[in-house]
């Protein structure tokens, strides 16, 4: 398959550039699988499409404050920094902007002479590699300078305290991650006792979102992209209560690609779920063959990204195109803080 064939048109305005103000009121568009067919719905509804049997898989990632704006040593130049990946003690990997007037050696600085980074390579490859000096802690430094990383289709400034409490699931728990999770950011205390007092059972693991779920296609046939590998790890309370879910009838339920993937990336040659934590390689197109997830609760994607194909590997692409042009004419929230898509 040719990745013009994932492509679709989306009016700027349907971009969300703010989240609602309140997260479970989202509008909801509901995908059948069997009947290949699809209905409005809202957010608020989505426990009611579970059953006891059910079990419900959330991605406990944390964002951290990712994105850093220093200064090069010693001209002055403005430079940026989004941290996507740490490779050692102080050693990361990084988008850098302006990239190619950066060589090996170049220095940047951070609020003022508070911690300064070291080009480690030079200019061509994509991402960078940095090794910072810090007169404090590197956490506690990027929790006070570092602003939430925010996805570059919000065009929009950062809002420090309220970017930081929106771009973040509830029940983000481990740090890790440079994009949240956005599927389980529609979820509520409210929402989630109602799914409890429902008998669903909720499970929770952890993949670190990292550049590889956002990075562009850059291949025209799809079969020859490959997702950067991401970290998780999927506990043995989590395998187990997924594997009684599964024992008993019930249904996996991810809540997000991410979900999705690290789900999958656990299955063993048995077709069992198995608590592991290792790196989640596969790359997911259409054609793949889904061995754990049931339903998916997505939000909806950029055209020609890796996490349409995802999406139209579970659904069909002819399935997911159409109901996408439905969200488009019905006025649908697109991307990180807009509105989902249940598929069942």
């Amino acid at each position: 398959m040719r990745i013009s064939e994932f492509d679709y048109q989306l009016p700027q305005e349907l971009i969300a550039q703010q989240p609602l103000d309140r997260r479970d009121a989202s509008r909801m568009l509901v995908l059948d699988r069997a009947k290949q067919s699809w209905f409005d719905s809202e957010f608020a509804a989505f426990p009611e499409f579970l059953q006891p049997k059910d079990v419900l898989v959330l991605n406990d990632t944390r964002v951290f404050p990712a994105r850093l704006v220093g200064k090069r040593h010693p001209s002055g130049g403005s430079v940026e920094v989004m941290l996507v990946r740490e490779l050692a003690p102080l050693e990361w990997e990084a988008l850098v902007r302006p990239s190619q007037r950066l060589k090996r050696g170049s220095v940047v600085k951070f609020g003022g002479a508070r911690a300064s980074a070291e080009l480690l390579d030079d200019p061509g490859a994509e991402l960078r590699r940095l090794r910072f000096d810090s007169r404090e802690p590197l956490t506690e430094l990027l929790d006070e300078l570092g602003q939430t990383p925010l996805p570059p289709y919000i065009k929009r400034a950062v809002e420090s305290s309220a970017d930081r409490a929106r771009y973040q699931t509830i029940f983000a728990q481990r740090r890790g991650a440079i994009a949240a999770p956005t599927a389980g950011l529609h979820f509520t205390e409210v929402t989630l006792n109602q799914i409890r007092e429902k008998g669903t059972d909720i499970a929770k693991l952890t993949l670190h979102v990292g550049y590889g779920t956002f990075a562009p296609v850059r291949v025209e046939e799809v079969e020859g992209h490959k997702v950067a590998a991401e970290s998780f790890e999927l506990s043995e309370d989590a395998a187990k209560k997924i594997g009684n879910a599964r024992a008993n009838g019930g249904r996996v339920v991810a809540v997000g690609t991410t979900t999705t993937r690290a789900l999958e990336s656990s299955v063993d040659d048995r077709g069992e779920i198995m608590a592991t934590k290792k790196l989640a390689e596969i790359t997911i197109t259409p054609g793949y063959d889904f061995k754990a997830t049931d339903v998916l609760l997505t939000n909806f994607h950029l055209p020609q990204s890796s996490l349409l194909l995802l999406v139209s590997a579970f659904a069909g692409k002819d399935l997911v195109l159409a109901a996408y042009s439905h969200a488009v004419a019905q006025r649908y929230r697109f991307y990180s803080y807009g509105d989902c898509m249940l598929i069942l």
